[in-house]
Parts: structure tokens; sequence; C-alpha cells
């Protein structure tokens, strides 16, 4: 039940950088779970139902240890780390274990900080398709981003999607690189209110709430929206708009007239080159070698032999 508490304090009741449609997913997927309309398959004795963890595979943590050494070993030869930005963004929320692709704001602060430490690393790939989360931890993150892009050149590129919460780390980076096909853009924010009162009273279920401070039980699921409540939700949405369009006008160098002209659409390819959310057009792959070449020319004009050593004992000595 706690885990299905968290769920739905993600969801409903808060703004939300996230396209409508996933939002309405995470909506069916919230009402399905929390009302038990749901058949666990391959419960054990106990009825408890469990979900496949990959480190109970046989041969789980020698696999690990090789690809491990297999990103190390890329990292030495081309310089660039390239760090997965996958699926719905939370915080501190990536331990739901729902069935979906998530990325925390937490965990991609420490590998960013992790690549932004190892000498090995001159160039940082985040690598985007999502279709953004929730706003709460998220401008901080946007803001590491830039303040890291200082020390390292942070490239985001966007492979396949990166709509609102996921073009606002986009738009930190220090340059933005789509393809034809990938999508920018829905610059703005969302909230809902799940009302049961409906629900409840045709099941026979009447709720009586105690409180205490005029506030206190806003937002409250078990009746319909009160306009007290509907101008808080409001206000938590304007007040996350101006910081979304502020920001990306900040990162990406446009007036807030410019982007607010967006409305929040989607551009593709082109379009959101023309609409000032993106650099170049690139393939992932060119991008990524693009960026290769470019540490090879830069290792090769410093005499990189001896820096890469270099580089290649204090990232050694930095696992011991």
């Amino acid at each position: 039940m706690k885990r299905h508490l968290r769920a739905s304090s993600l969801l409903f009741n808060q703004p939300l950088l996230v396209t409508p449609d996933m939002l309405d997913l995470g909506v069916s997927w919230a009402n399905r779970v929390m009302h038990l309309n749901i058949i666990n398959i391959g419960a054990g004795a106990g009825g408890d139902a469990k979900l496949w963890n990959d480190a109970d595979e046989p041969g789980y943590t020698s696999r690990m240890e090789r690809m491990e050494e297999s990103r190390r070993q890329a990292i030495g030869r081309t310089g660039v780390e390239v760090i997965p930005v996958s699926g719905i963004l939370v915080s501190r929320g990536a331990h739901l274990d729902a069935c979906e692709v998530m990325t925390s704001y937490e965990d991609l602060r420490r590998q960013l900080r992790t690549a932004v430490a190892d000498p090995m690393v001159e160039r940082i790939v985040l690598d985007i398709d999502s279709p953004g989360g929730s706003a709460v931890g998220a401008f901080e993150l946007a803001s590491e981003i830039r303040a890291m892009s200082q020390q390292k050149p942070i490239t985001g590129l966007v492979n396949f999607m990166a709509y609102s919460g996921g073009y606002l780390l986009a738009s930190a980076c220090s340059e933005v690189v789509m393809s034809q096909t990938s999508g920018v853009g829905s610059i703005g924010v969302i909230a809902k209110h799940l009302d049961r009162s409906a629900m409840e009273e045709k099941a026979g279920v009447k709720v009586t709430t105690v409180y205490a401070g005029a506030h206190k039980n806003d937002l409250s699921p078990h009746e319909p929206l009160t306009d007290q409540s509907l101008k808080f939700l409001n206000d938590l949405v304007q007040e996350s708009y101006q910081m979304f369009v502020g920001a990306v006008a900040g990162y990406r160098g446009l007036s807030i007239e410019q982007v607010k002209a967006t409305e929040a659409a989607l551009y593709q390819g082109q379009q959101g080159i023309a609409a000032g959310l993106a650099d170049r057009i690139q393939t992932p792959q060119d991008a990524v070698d693009h960026l290769a070449r470019a540490v090879a020319e830069s290792r090769a004009g410093r005499g990189a032999g001896g820096i890469s050593v270099r580089a290649r004992a204090a990232a050694i000595q930095s696992q011991l």
C-alpha cells in the first residue's frame, strides 16, 4: 500500500512536466492498481506476486562486471561517456518497479557527477528518450547540468524524444542534437485531480474528514474539486510554467515570448531547429562519432599519449 501511495503522490495534485498521453497512461495504471483490478500472474503460495529480478539470474554479477569493463574501455578509447535518460522522469521514485521505464533525478545526478570527476571522460552525452515527468527536482537538476557543462561539454542527444521535463534537461546541456524524426518541445505544465466521490457513493462508501487548517483538506479525492483547491492547483501549475519557460529561455538564449509562443507544441526534426530548441540535425550514432572524433583531434593536438596514460592511471586509482 505504501508503494501505491507513493505512486499516486507522483501523479496527482502536483504540477507535472509530462506529455498528456503519458499522464493519462499513468492515471489509468494507478486507477487499476489502487483498486486492485489486477491479476497477479505467477504468485507464490503466499499470494505474493514478484517481479523478475535480473540479479537472481545465474552469472548476472560477472556479466555486469564485463559490461562495466567494456564501458570503461570505450571511454578510454573515445573520451565520451554516454548516459541514458529514458522513460518517465521521477524524483526519488525509480524504486517503484512500475511496468514502465523510469529515470530518477537523483541517480542521473550521481552519474553526471561521476562523469565530470572522471579524468578519462572529456565529453558527456545525455542519451534522451523521455516524455518528461515530475516537476519536483527537475529544475534543480537542470541547473546542475548547466553548471556541470561549464566544466565539461554535455551534449543533449534527442534519441528519439525529449518532451516537457525531458526537454528541460536537454535545454540545459551545452548543445542539443536531434535526428530528422526526433521530437522536442511540450514546454508546458499539466496537473490532474482525481475525484472518486461518485464512485464511492455508488459503492456505498462515505468518507468523513476531520481537519484543522483551512487548506488541510485541499485536493481531497473523496469530494469534487472546490474553488479553493482549484485555485491552489492552478497557482502551482502557473508557477511551474513560469519557471519552465524562464529556464528554457535562459538555457537556449531565447526570449520568454519565443518560448511561450510554442504553446507546448511538439517539434520534429528541422522544426525544432527553426524554433530554436535544438542546434543541429544528426543521427544518434553520427552525433556520438562526431564527438569522439573531436576528442581524438583534441588529444592529438595536445600530445594526448601521455595525458591518456595519466588519465587511465588516475581513473584506476580512483576505483581502488
